[in-house]
């Protein structure tokens, strides 16, 4: 896929004021700090698309751009540790789940997770929470240049041996690096083949 354009659309706390749902639609959401900005801008060829920062909980709200005209990109406010009151965090994640369960056009969510760690409790749950609410998921493991790629692999591996404990099939993952820009095609690719889904009409239809 060929990034054309990128553009911002909406910060909003409330779904109902989401874009109308006739696009398909990516949540990217992680841990905070995980470099989820970085990913959306090295994916959307777009530097300051995304607002970085080094302070956790940055991002507050449901972020919506709009890539190609075609599609929906969405930057959620991360779950876990962040420098803010617990009441902010449980609105945040209020908000979150609403937004999840509620958004008809979600095809997917970007679960973002760090290379450099081993599987994290807080980031299970959240994957465990999709699974159980049948929300479609895939896994991005950022920061893969922070360290040899031998370590990366080994932890991406024993990522989902961790994950097989309890799931009877492993969702698909990438392995991505803002930095050097690793995962960018395969992702987009990706995202491509499933919006030409969301295009096509049904056997029914």
């Amino acid at each position: 896929m060929n990034i054309q354009s990128a553009k911002f659309l909406m910060s909003n706390s409330r779904v109902e004021a989401c874009p109308a749902p006739t696009l398909p639609e990516y949540a990217f959401i992680g841990r905070s700090n995980v470099g989820k900005s970085s990913l959306i801008n090295m994916l959307t060829n777009h530097k300051g698309l995304a607002k970085t920062s080094s302070l956790p909980g940055k991002t507050q709200l449901i972020n919506h751009f709009i890539i190609n005209d075609t599609w929906y990109l969405v930057d959620l406010p991360g779950y876990g540790y962040a420098r803010v009151s617990k009441d902010s965090r449980e609105k945040w994640g209020r908000m979150i789940n609403f937004y999840l369960r509620r958004r008809e056009n979600l095809m997917c969510v970007f679960v973002l997770i760090d290379s450099r760690h081993s599987a994290q409790a807080v980031d299970l749950e959240f994957i465990e929470q999709l699974g159980t609410q049948g929300i479609p998921f895939v896994l991005a493991f950022t920061k893969a240049d922070k360290q040899s790629g031998s370590r990366t692999h080994q932890n991406v591996t024993d990522y989902m041996q961790k994950l097989a404990e309890s799931w009877d099939e492993l969702p698909r993952h990438f392995i991505t690096s803002a930095e050097e820009k690793t995962g960018r095609e395969e992702i987009l690719e990706f995202i491509g083949e499933v919006n030409r889904q969301f295009a096509e009409p049904g056997d029914n239809a």
